[in-house]
């Protein structure tokens, strides 16, 4: 590990001095990749000259433990504790900084939410997932485009797509794909009971050209009238768009814009992070179970989380991580969350590479 160190250590040091020249700042391009990969190993360097300030000092500190003069030795000894309980923590986070790096968590992310079982209160509650991711995005800082929505009589979404763009955004999302479960008193209830109903999110990185290939003859597209609320427009112009991919059968239709071009490239667009998405699973699913350094699978149909109004509580299945703060979740507020599921991914990820070096 400390070999592997030592190396990015240098190249960091050869990215410092590149940056200096001034014959690079003048190409841009060349200068925005090297200050990209400069930041990158940032941190991981930084642990990296802690970790070794650490044991340098407990070496000097050693060599005062012979020293005739009590207080120095004791000065030493407490020094030589402290330092030696600082490393532990600082190699468990050089491991996880060293872990491979998932290519797609830089990417857009493309949020699917449809109402599953439990009818009009099942979309309300697809709609009130559909709020908190927003707010998180506005927490974050990113920009949210719905590209498709299908409203329900009662003011929920049956379902919605966005398109949620800004920094690191799959690398945070990524492990709220599956099926999201609501126990509360429905707004129409009048006995007062509780209904189970349920939405399922899927998430997937927004796909470039360079990720996905759709060859023109694999596609079929068909345009007809939109259907639904839309204004005057719907019912005269046939601006809605349907595109199959005939090599995997997945269809995506948008109907919400009047411009028949402005739908298909939606459509387009969503039809090819589906693509990439299924490409990433099926990937997934070739290593065995016990291997997958993942939390879940990502598959719709997997229960992931439970969201309990009267108790106001949120409870994570996959790592059994109960909060009792569901008010301020719904608001947004998923970084405790969150952070758990990733740290639990990397447990797993780093509990698997332990395996593969015995």
């Amino acid at each position: 590990m400390f070999a592997k160190l030592e190396g990015l250590e240098k190249k960091y040091m050869e990215l410092e001095k590149a940056l200096s020249d001034p014959e690079v700042f003048n190409d841009q391009d060349h200068y925005r990749k090297l200050t990209k990969a400069h930041a990158d190993l940032r941190d991981v360097v930084e642990l990296f000259r802690r970790h070794r300030d650490a044991v340098r000092d407990i070496e000097d500190n050693k060599a005062l433990l012979h020293d005739p003069d009590p207080d120095i030795k004791a000065m030493a000894q407490e020094e030589i504790a402290a330092r030696e309980a600082e490393l532990p923590e600082i190699e468990q986070k050089l491991k996880v900084l060293l872990l491979p790096k998932d290519p797609l968590d830089e990417k857009n992310t493309i949020l699917e939410i449809r109402a599953g079982t439990g009818g009009e209160e099942a979309a309300l509650f697809a709609a009130d997932l559909f709020r908190m991711y927003s707010r998180y995005a506005e927490l974050k800082g990113w920009k949210v485009e719905v590209m498709s929505e299908s409203p329900s009589d009662s003011g929920g979404y049956k379902e919605i797509i966005c398109l949620i763009s800004g920094d690191r955004v799959y690398s945070h999302l990524k492990f709220e794909a599956g099926a999201h479960r609501v126990q509360r008193v429905p707004a129409t209830e009048t006995q007062g009971r509780i209904h189970t109903s349920a939405a399922t999110v899927a998430v997937m990185p927004e796909a470039e050209e360079v990720d996905v290939e759709i060859r023109p003859e694999d596609l079929r597209i068909d345009i007809y009238r939109a259907s639904g609320a839309g204004g005057q427009h719907v019912n005269k112009t046939e601006s809605a768009v349907r595109i199959t991919h005939i090599p995997t059968g997945t269809v995506v239709t948008c109907q919400d814009e009047r411009s028949q071009h402005k739908n298909k490239a939606r459509a387009m667009k969503v039809l090819a992070s589906r693509i990439l998405a299924a490409e990433q699973e099926r990937q997934n699913s070739e290593l065995s179970a016990d291997r997958k350094a993942q939390v879940g699978s990502g598959d719709r149909s997997e229960r992931i989380r439970t969201y309990n109004f009267p108790q106001g509580r949120c409870t994570d299945h996959r790592i059994n991580l109960t909060l009792y703060s569901l008010d301020r979740i719904m608001e947004g507020e998923l970084d405790t969350l969150l952070e758990a599921l990733a740290t639990a991914a990397q447990t797993e990820a780093l509990k698997a590479q332990a395996e593969d070096s015995e």
